[in-house]
């Protein structure tokens, strides 16, 4: 079942299977640790995810490689809008597929919950991140300029509709 594939030795570190699961409190210093490491000028508080946990509207999840967090992903959702509040990939872990797993989750998530679009905001000279979210059909429709403590512009990108989308990533 789910969870006892990390049992398996592989040969290779790129073949181990990335789970993504939701997002429990006790996965939450993990996190932390991850989101001061992606976003040192301006995370999250522990708090913060307490808050957002436990909030009604929120969808989290973690992507979990033989048994380590090593990123995560969560939405906000009010149908049919969702909106991609973060998305973070542990540094160690990056170019193996685990943004392109949570980012495939969440848009399963809220097109199985309604949604038939979802938006996000990125950093504007992020362009690996971009590269992700374009790949599977989000356009940039606008920028805000200074958006980021530290001055920098984002770029709202938009993704619809879901339902053929989610499909195509989750193919």
């Amino acid at each position: 079942g789910p969870g006892h594939h990390h049992l398996r030795q592989d040969p290779c570190e790129w073949c181990v299977v990335i789970d993504t699961r939701p997002m429990r409190w006790w996965d939450i210093a993990h996190v932390h640790r991850i989101e001061t490491a992606c976003f040192p000028e301006d995370c999250w508080s522990l708090d913060q995810f307490w808050r957002e946990l436990a909030g009604q509207t929120r969808d989290y999840v973690v992507a979990d490689r033989a048994g380590t967090v090593v990123g995560y992903a969560g939405i906000s959702m009010i149908p049919p809008d969702s909106d991609l509040q973060t998305l973070a990939v542990d540094p160690e872990h990056r170019g193996s597929g685990v943004g392109r797993e949570l980012l495939a989750a969440m848009l399963k998530c809220a097109h199985e919950r309604g949604a038939t679009s979802m938006i996000l905001e990125v950093r504007a000279d992020n362009a690996a991140a971009q590269k992700l979210y374009t790949d599977v059909g989000f356009e940039t429709i606008a920028a805000r300029s200074r958006y980021y403590p530290d001055g920098s512009d984002a770029l709202i990108m938009r993704c619809r509709p879901l339902s053929s989308t989610a499909a195509g990533v989750l193919a």
